[in-house]
């Protein structure tokens, strides 16, 4: 995973910085695609090699790369502090696309922003914020989650766990000169909160301790911001859940049990939340099922839901796609797991880096052509609003099934 983490911490005051990949800087108005990167909000980079934008500059897009502020710089909610500070980055960077990209031979009339994981739920969110109107003409969100938010009480236990590991008062003055070192050092402490209220389970499954904090989830907000002018590319990979079960080597050893734990500490009635699991993977495995319910949980109904939302305001303005390629890394069982899309949308699927047992995309070359056909259909999206396939109907729901090349 260290293509997709990056180069870990960068100390030093200069994080609010941006990478740009043109084919030239002129006068050109190409099309723009602004990434937001993942890693659950703790973690995560524009430097890291997944993002490299050449492939997208060679083919005649502008492509910019964002950082924002992560863990409890950026999103712990402070009293005396702005909440979703990471998103208020992303905001900054995005009124910059609009002022200087013209300079790097772009267009700020048409910006796509697209984020995969914690940066395609900040790219969910943007659709529901009213600040970001006129900063984007559309957004791909891969792998993201629109009702991944926490709610005011859930964030604050994160804050309260935060201040007594630090010995000081849930400020943001107490917290103001305390050193990034701290902040680092106290994660462990923050990690397996129980974030289950009476009124909200944890939508990240105790991954991750920071998420953007709002009252209502962006998928049912969508109405406030700016995504009925909006074209939307929206999906998931259909093993999102094996990055959380195979690397860790619980995958065979899951039981029954282990799944109905899991079942009662992510949902209010386990065994409906299972049922259509079950149904859909009858001869699945009990880590299978684990994986399934993981990804569920994750990322694909946050997704359905704001497919759903988005397609019943925008006017045929929804595209939804499934990726299902199967890397054949750790012996052939990481399979269609969350970032696998990622080489495929950056047309970089052939970098040696990316191939070995333990590598993102196992030891097999990736099908000829994949790439060129994913990236190709981000691209046009960008590019027309129309990735290749039809719009979404939230009455007969089906998504583009990628992840094979066409015919």
């Amino acid at each position: 995973m260290t293509p997709y983490f990056g180069p870990g911490w960068v100390p030093g005051e200069e994080y609010l910085t941006v990478d740009v990949h043109t084919p030239a800087a002129d006068d050109g108005r190409r099309p723009v695609l602004v990434f937001v990167h993942g890693g659950g909000f703790v973690t995560g980079s524009n430097r890291a090699a997944l993002y490299d934008g050449s492939a997208f500059a060679r083919d005649g897009v502008v492509l910019v790369t964002v950082n924002y502020r992560l863990g409890i710089p950026g999103f712990l909610d402070l009293p005396g502090a702005p909440p979703n500070r990471g998103l208020l980055d992303v905001l900054a960077a995005l009124r910059w696309v609009r002022d200087s990209i013209p300079a790097f031979g772009g267009d700020p009339t048409n910006v796509t922003v697209f984020g995969q994981s914690a940066g395609a739920t900040l790219t969910g969110a943007l659709l529901a914020t009213p600040e970001a109107k006129g900063l984007l003409r559309r957004a791909i969100v891969q792998s993201g989650n629109g009702t991944g938010a926490f709610s005011p009480e859930q964030a604050q236990r994160v804050t309260a766990a935060a201040a007594a590991a630090l010995g000081v008062e849930a400020t943001a003055e107490a917290f103001a000169p305390i050193p990034d070192e701290r902040f680092l050092a106290i994660l462990p402490a923050l990690a397996g909160l129980d974030l289950n209220t009476g009124t909200a389970r944890d939508p990240l499954a105790g991954l991750s301790p920071f998420s953007l904090v709002l009252p209502v989830q962006p998928a049912d907000a969508l109405a406030d911001g700016p995504a009925c002018d909006i074209d939307l590319l929206i999906g998931t990979n259909t093993e999102e859940g094996h990055l959380y079960v195979v690397p860790q080597g619980v995958l065979e050893p899951t039981t029954q049990a282990d799944v109905l734990t899991l079942a009662m500490r992510l949902h209010a009635d386990p065994e409906g939340a299972l049922a259509p699991h079950r149904v859909a993977r009858p001869d699945h495995t009990p880590g299978e099922l684990r994986s399934a319910l993981l990804g569920h949980t994750l990322f694909a109904a946050g997704t359905q839901h704001m497919a759903q939302a988005h397609a019943r305001i925008s006017g045929g303005r929804t595209h939804v796609y499934s990726f299902g390629y199967r890397s054949t890394a750790l012996g052939g069982r990481l399979g269609a797991a969350h970032t696998v899309e990622l080489p495929f949308v950056f047309d970089i699927a052939d970098k040696p880096w990316l191939h070995g047992d333990a590598r993102l995309l196992g030891p097999d070359p990736a099908p000829a052509g994949l790439a060129a056909h994913i990236h190709g259909a981000w691209i046009a999206f960008a590019t027309t609003g129309a990735p290749g396939w039809s719009a979404y109907d939230p009455e007969r729901p089906v998504a583009e099934p990628l992840g094979r090349c066409p015919g």
